[in-house]
This record gives structure tokens, sequence and C-alpha cells, in this order.
């Protein structure tokens, strides 16, 4: 068994894109600038957008954050959403998820510009993935289509299973990885909790992406010897032995389903990591788009 290192993997793309920062700056260009937008207070989310701001600083992006109240109006948000639409200062920016029930979320992603989507969510890039044209790709997908390359992990053949259908992970990893080239070329099955028979299912699956925010809901019994697992859940768990009285657990049993598998995550330090450092990725992406369009515009 081998651990899949997010971390490390992570580390490595924010050294390879703080290299080409550099070349911007050596070259006089101007350089990405990623933007956040969080309503409320929710801790978790707090804690995400930080560790973003961390690696905006980590690889010499501009980075930006807006705050808002937990009483912000889904108007008063529309508007703060079109004002970083309209800033050419901003390559790109998010709106972290989730957001307070007065504010209807698919309005606010359908209201972010899909040339600043760098989070993969707006139906454009969406559509344009599913045709494989070039888009922005979900980061956590992203990430993990990073992770089975840099590991060089076959995929040409295999039978992946995808448990959990959302819009952020396993509907578009259930695309990604049936899509023609590497990672991908696989056959892929998309489950979720309710799937009958599921065991049957997972059971003959060469790869198997879980996101579906139950802890230890892949067992051992329901992995074959040699899969690969790739653990995108993440819950903390109470456990008053622990300082802070709870635990980080994913949606794999670890303890037992490493000992078949041939390849791994861990939670944390995983497919999260990751996660960010592909958010990264698409916003230098980003820059480079609309670098290429001011050069059109002046020619």
């Amino acid at each position: 068994m081998e651990l899949l290192d997010g971390k490390k993997l992570s580390n490595d793309i924010q050294e390879e894109i703080a290299l080409e920062v550099q070349k911007m700056k050596e070259r006089g260009e101007k350089v990405p600038h990623l933007a956040a937008i969080i309503v409320g207070s929710d801790g978790a989310s707090l804690t995400y957008v930080n560790a973003k701001v961390n690696a905006c600083k980590r690889v010499g992006f501009e980075s930006s954050e807006y705050r808002m109240s937990s009483n912000t109006s889904e108007l008063e948000l529309l508007a703060k959403i079109e004002e970083l639409n309209n800033n050419d200062d901003i390559d790109g920016f998010i709106v972290q998820l989730p957001l307070p029930p007065q504010i209807n979320t698919q309005k606010v992603l359908l209201a972010v510009s899909p040339d600043k989507d760098v989070d993969g969510f707006h139906p454009t890039n969406f559509g344009k993935m599913s045709l494989d044209m070039t888009s922005f790709i979900p980061a956590t997908p992203f990430g993990i289509l990073e992770m089975l390359e840099r590991y060089n992990i076959p995929t040409k053949g295999k039978h992946t299973c995808v448990i959990g259908r959302s819009y952020i992970v396993g509907r578009p990893m259930s695309i990604l990885m049936g899509r023609q080239g590497f990672p991908g070329n696989s056959t892929v099955t998309l489950t979720h909790e309710f799937t009958k028979n599921i065991t049957q299912i997972t059971s003959q699956a060469d790869i198997i992406i879980i996101a579906v925010g139950i802890p230890n809901f892949l067992k051992a019994e329901m992995v074959k010897d040699d899969a690969v697992v790739i653990d995108v859940g993440i819950t903390r768990v109470p456990d008053e032995s622990k300082p802070k009285g709870y635990r980080i657990t994913g949606d794999v049993d670890f303890e037992n389903v490493s000992k078949k598998a041939s390849y791994i995550t861990p939670v944390p330090g995983g497919v999260g990591p990751m996660t960010i450092a592909m958010l990264l990725k698409n916003t230098l992406l980003a820059r480079e788009t609309h670098r290429t369009r001011e050069k059109e515009l002046k020619s």
C-alpha cells in the first residue's frame, strides 16, 4: 500500500506556480489576483478561506477577501459579485459555500462570470468540461486528476466507481474519468448512498472515488484487493480524547481498507491540500487567458 500524499504534491505544485509568478514579475507583467467572498462566520469556511489567502501569499499572488454578514441579502451579494466581475484587476474569485438560507446558491453561482469562475461551478464551464473543451475544472476533481497523473496510476480500461453525485465532486469526477486521455478512458459507474447492492459494484472497481460525507462509509469488504481508493470526505467526529474535542474522519474506514488498497489517500493530508493547489492553478490559467485577451485588444 502506498499513501497518495496530497500535502507533498500540493507543495510541489505551489512551488511550480511560484516560479511562474516570479517569471511574470521579471517580465514586468501583472501577477494573478484571486478574491474570495465569504458570507457569515462559519468556522470551517473561515478556516478554508484563510488557507487560500495564505497559499496566495506563498506563491506570490495578490489576494482580496470580502467578508459579508450572515444577514446579507441576496441582492447585496449579487451586487458584490457584479462588482468583482467588472473589476479588471481581479482574475478570478470564489464565493465560499455554504451560503445562508436567504440566498439562492444557484442564482449566485450563475452570477459569477465564467471567465472568473475559478471554482469551475458555472454551467458554462461545466458544459465545456463535459465536451472536453478548455474550461475551469472544479478544483477538487482537478486535484484528483493531478494526483492520479503524478503518481502515474493507470486509468485506461479500468473500472472507476464514483460514490457521491454532487456537482462539486461526484458528477464532474464521473465525467472526467470517462473522458478521452489520461487520466481518463475508464469505465465509470456513478453511485451514491442510496444505490442498491452498492458493495457488489464497489467490490468490482479498480478505482474508487468517494465523496458522500458519511464517516467510514466505505468498508474493507466493499473493496477488492489492490484497488485505488481516493477519499474526498472530511467530517468532524466528536472525540473527547482530542484537545479540540473532535477528530477529522474521511468517508473511508482507513485502518481496514488501507490493508487491501494499492494506493489510498489519507484524511487529512490527501485530497484537501490538492483542492487549494488547483484553485491557484485555475487562477494562474485565468490570468494567462486575460493577458492573451488584453494583447489581442491592443493589436
